[in-house]
């Protein structure tokens, strides 16, 4: 007679449950990372790579030489150059003025931000405080002050109808108003100016940006700039207040002296008064932030870049070296619960990765600014950037979770694909092409692609602040973006969960 078949029990760890949980196996995934010095190597060449191709970019950029810069109440370098028909106001007064019309003289169309309204200055100097509101041709009725402040008004732009104006001083703080007929008045807003003196100059001001014309085609990008001058109409000048002055005086700020190396940049401007009190001013120039100088934040993290393949590379090796090997098996054995394996990979992973990030950006960064600044990038144009302040805090670890989130993707692509050279063409696809592509592609494509791809983290690094109250083109080669610094960094964080989740799916369907 056959003796019954036993069916053998199924295996129980003798562990203790808490030490067979997550705990074990992120132990255990951190021992297999520092015990395999091929990953060490390629994360230490990360590091390297990181630091010294940022020392590299910052040792070959040069500034000094250019023309005088205008510097605003809080620091920043502005743009203050306008036709200004003004008069002295002692104490608290209000002006009031209709604009009737601006028009381009250069057979050019008129710029969106051309400007034609009133202003309350501390003095005539370049970069004094003012308070302003103005009527733009493409973005209605504006009140905009010291700079780099703007609100928005009506929005029915200058052309369609007159705009009245109206501007109130009451001792520190200056309100807008603007009407379409001179009864009705809309508060635009109440500001406090710094650095009024009870004496103000206050006045008709005309102004316009440089006319700028980007064109972009396949491997090639030109530009064109121009300054532009315009003129603009106005009627109903009143001013309700103690004045020094006997009438209107006409100056142009920002007009260089007959000594000054820059005279003849800006031509002489004028002002006419007809018998009925109607003002004519042609003038160019504009009273605005200052956008074209490099920004200095970015320019300390060129070898993120490059440092992002060797942390592709690292994050593919972690798990495709135990696919190749069959090694897989015996995790997975150890360990059923596949899920938990995954988990414990990416967060070893990432942990290291931006571990290692954070310190050669961090070193990188510090290095870099040092060497910009004996190369000529100093205060006041270039300001000292602390390392624990905003931006360049936020762009240091910005920066490391960018090479760790790269980690964890390839990671997660490699668990799908168990191909090392397969993962890593398609996270260089994701990620590196977009962002040398931006710089061949015609604008409106190249700036698609850096919403929609992950190359969008880049835009971490950006430490220039742009202005909405400004016009400019955003090009990907001079280090901007179209998606804002965080947005840009969540693009990757979609894309990386996306990847984890497909992983996680693959990985409980797939035999090891």
């Amino acid at each position: 007679m056959t003796a019954p078949t036993r069916t053998p029990a199924p295996y129980r760890s003798a562990l203790h449950p808490a030490r067979a949980g997550f705990g074990r196996l992120m132990r255990a995934e951190w021992t297999k990372f520092w015990t395999v010095r091929a990953w060490l190597l390629v994360l230490g060449m990360a590091a390297v790579v990181v630091v010294g191709i940022s020392q590299m970019g910052a040792s070959g950029s040069v500034t000094g030489g250019g023309p005088p810069i205008v510097l605003g109440p809080g620091g920043e370098v502005v743009n203050d150059s306008f036709r200004f028909t003004h008069r002295s106001l002692t104490g608290d007064g209000t002006l009031t003025v209709r604009v009737t019309g601006l028009k381009s003289n250069d057979g050019e169309a008129l710029e969106p931000w051309a400007k034609a309204g009133i202003i309350v200055k501390s003095s005539l100097k370049q970069g004094s405080a003012y308070a302003a509101v103005v009527a733009t041709p493409g973005h209605g009725v504006r009140m905009q002050w010291d700079f780099t402040h703007d609100t928005a008004g009506p929005s029915s732009d200058l052309g369609k109808a007159p705009q009245w104006l109206r501007l109130k001083r009451l001792g520190g703080k200056l309100t807008g108003y603007a009407s379409v007929d001179g009864e009705k008045w809309t508060q635009l807003g109440e500001v406090g100016v710094g650095g009024l003196g009870r004496t103000v100059q206050v006045g008709l001001l005309l102004g316009t940006p440089d006319h700028e014309v980007v064109q972009r085609s396949f491997g090639g990008t030109s530009a064109r700039s121009g300054r532009t001058t315009v003129t603009g109409t106005f009627d109903h000048l009143t001013l309700q207040g103690t004045s020094t002055g006997a009438g209107w005086t006409s100056t142009d700020i920002g007009a260089a002296g007959a000594d000054d190396p820059n005279a003849g940049n800006v031509p002489p401007n004028t002002t006419q008064v007809s018998p009925t009190g109607t003002y004519t001013l042609t003038g160019q120039g504009d009273i605005a932030p200052q956008e074209n100088s490099p920004d200095l934040v970015q320019m300390g993290f060129q070898g993120v870049f490059v440092g992002l393949l060797f942390m592709t590379a690292l994050g593919t090796l972690f798990v495709s070296t135990e696919y190749k090997r069959g090694l897989i098996r015996t995790t997975f054995t150890a360990t059923p619960s596949r899920l938990k394996v995954l988990a414990a990979k990416a967060t070893v992973i990432a942990a290291i990765t931006f571990t290692t990030g954070l310190l050669a950006t961090a070193v990188g960064f510090t290095w870099a600014q040092r060497t910009l600044r004996s190369n000529g990038f100093k205060p006041p144009e270039f300001p000292d950037l602390s390392l624990l302040e905003n931006p360049s805090l936020r762009a240091v670890v910005g920066s490391a979770a960018l090479l760790s989130l790269v980690a964890v993707l390839a990671l997660s692509i490699g668990v799908v694909l168990r191909n090392s050279a397969g993962t890593i063409a398609t996270v260089v696809v994701l990620v590196v092409l977009p962002q040398i592509l931006s710089f061949a592609f015609p604008l409106p494509a190249a700036q698609w692609l850096l919403r929609v791809t992950p190359a969008a983290a880049f835009a971490i690094e950006q430490g220039k602040k742009y202005y909405p109250q400004v016009q400019h083109n955003c090009l990907p080669e001079n280090g901007c973006y179209p998606l804002t610094p965080y947005n840009g960094l969540a693009v990757l964080v979609a894309y990386t969960l996306a990847a984890l989740l497909l992983a996680a799916w693959t990985v409980r369907r797939r035999d090891a």
